[in-house]
């Protein structure tokens, strides 16, 4: 997913000088196809993150556009009152990029997980957060948060359910997309976990389980149509996600399904629980250890829908 920014950041900027970006000392094995062409609109302001995002918030109140990048945790966490009061509470047009979400740095720990982000960013307001789950929502994610005014996170995953749009399909800030077509059993899920969920998916659907799939590239705001209606049509909903439970993805389904007084006729969230990861390895293993893989997502699913 990060190439795929790195790439329609470019041809975005090609288009519009306001655009900027400034780094927190990493990505130069791919961001260096930005700063060759814009020199004058990068900049590399070092390990010291919540001076990269004071640095943001003021070129935008000048009138630019201004994308922050690092790993997922330190753009964010270690900024959180930068956003807040200094870009957020102005609308400034600051865009906090993190790549990494979830345990996309799974070997480097804890301090390297990205699994309370999305709930904390989704708390600000005027705060618009995106969380692409494929190359396609990524790059369209990516240029609607530089047209979205004010305020807007990007979570980049390492992994990637590949390509998922379809000719003609178009982008909207906010609306979930329906990926399978089933009844059921509606699974929702955003970020780079999708790839799993579609396997779980395809792995019901072997079993005669033709369940719905709903991806949510756009977790703040959320259109609510497509989940009403998941609820009303599907014998339950499960929620994914890998983040922490508290908060995230399955968090706020409830909330709008709740606001509405709408109830599925069976809930679950999957997600991470139990405290932070102990435990250290491959995106891949992390998952399989908190049981977010395919085979434990579409397990879940079959006793879901025995209840």
């Amino acid at each position: 997913m990060r190439d795929v920014f790195v790439t329609r950041l470019v041809e975005e900027a090609e288009q519009d000088e306001r655009i900027n970006l400034i780094t927190g000392d990493l990505g130069f094995g791919v961001l260096h196809r930005f700063w060759d062409r814009f020199p004058a609109r990068f900049l590399n302001a070092g390990v010291a993150e919540q001076l990269m995002t004071g640095v943001a918030t003021g070129l935008a109140m000048e009138g630019r556009i201004v994308c922050t990048y690092s790993i997922a945790n330190f753009p964010t966490l270690r900024c959180l009152e930068q956003i807040r009061n200094d870009a957020a509470y102005h609308d400034a047009n600051v865009k906090v990029v993190a790549i990494g979400g979830g345990f996309s740095y799974g070997a480097l720990g804890m301090s390297h997980h990205a699994t309370e982000d999305l709930a904390i960013l989704r708390a600000l307001p005027q705060v618009t957060v995106f969380a692409p789950g494929c190359d396609w929502e990524a790059q369209e994610c990516t240029s609607a948060m530089l047209r979205q005014p004010g305020v807007c996170y990007l979570r980049l995953d390492k992994s990637t359910a590949g390509i998922t749009g379809r000719p003609g399909e178009t982008f909207e800030v906010g609306v979930p997309r329906t990926l399978r077509e089933g009844s059921a059993l509606t699974l929702i899920t955003c970020g780079g976990i999708l790839g799993e969920v579609l396997g779980a998916a395809d792995m019901l659907a072997r079993d005669g389980i033709a369940v719905r799939v709903l991806s949510i590239p756009t977790l703040k705001p959320l259109r609510s149509e497509q989940i009403i209606a998941a609820a009303r049509e599907t014998d339950g909903i499960l929620t994914v996600e890998e983040h922490v439970l508290t908060g995230g993805l399955g968090s706020t389904i409830a909330e709008v399904l709740m606001d509405v007084g709408v109830q599925p006729r069976r809930f679950l969230r999957l997600g991470i629980s139990g405290g932070y990861s102990s435990i250290v390895g491959s995106q891949e293993y992390l998952r399989r250890r908190h049981g977010l893989d395919a085979s434990s997502i579409a397990t879940r699913a079959r006793a879901l829908l025995a209840e």
